[in-house]
């Protein structure tokens, strides 16, 4: 078994640091955040960091790149306070992850990769249309990282789903909704469902649900 240091991970070259660090934490969710700017100028950026924080109230959190450059996705969430969260569908994994290239402010990426801003009850956030799933949250605290990089702790005000998508339980078929999820910077991948148990105590060993 190879053992790597923080030395080791220090000295790579910086495309290899990234992509590694990237992927030693497994498969991640792959969303689309939508902002607009104060002006209404639309944004749409692909992420792979948003972390459940808390059922009740439902809050969820995302983490932004240190702002050492323009971040229209930082800068628009801080100006309205507003954002969405929109699952990626595996047909339209292509046309998302276009959105990490480099647009200027004024190009809108829903319009430069084939989205569709969509508003909803009044929200101040645009959705992606085609995306099957999409959250309407609001920001309630920023939290520096050490790094320079930014937790953004939003709070679900909105979520949008088809009925066939959400089982009996409260749980989401996410297959049969088409996400998918990303591993490394780049790497998108479909889900099958493995295995589904019920809640664990102590005595009982694992219990399929």
């Amino acid at each position: 078994m190879r053992h790597l240091t923080a030395a080791d991970i220090a000295a790579f070259d910086k495309i290899y640091r990234l992509n590694l660090v990237n992927s030693i934490t497994g498969y991640k969710p792959a969303n689309l955040i939508g902002t607009a700017s104060a002006a209404g100028v639309t944004n749409l950026a692909i992420f792979s960091s948003v972390i459940h924080l808390g059922s009740n109230p439902a809050v969820l959190g995302i983490v932004t790149r240190p702002a050492t450059v323009p971040r229209h996705t930082y800068e628009n969430i801080k100006a309205t306070g507003c954002y969405t969260i929109n699952h990626v569908p595996a047909e339209l994994v292509a046309a998302a992850h276009y959105t990490s290239a480099d647009f200027p402010r004024e190009e809108s990426e829903f319009a430069q990769c084939g989205f569709t801003a969509e508003y909803r009850d009044d929200f101040a956030a645009p959705y992606a249309a085609e995306c099957r799933i999409g959250l309407g949250l609001r920001l309630k605290e920023e939290l520096p990282i050490h790094n320079g990089t930014v937790l953004l702790v939003g709070e679900v005000e909105h979520v949008y789903l088809p009925e066939t998508v959400l089982r009996p339980d409260g749980t989401l078929d996410l297959q049969q909704a088409g996400a998918v999820c990303i591993s490394g910077l780049d790497g998108y991948h479909q889900v099958t469902p493995l295995a589904s148990f019920a809640y664990a105590r102590p005595g009982q060993g694992p219990q399929p649900k």
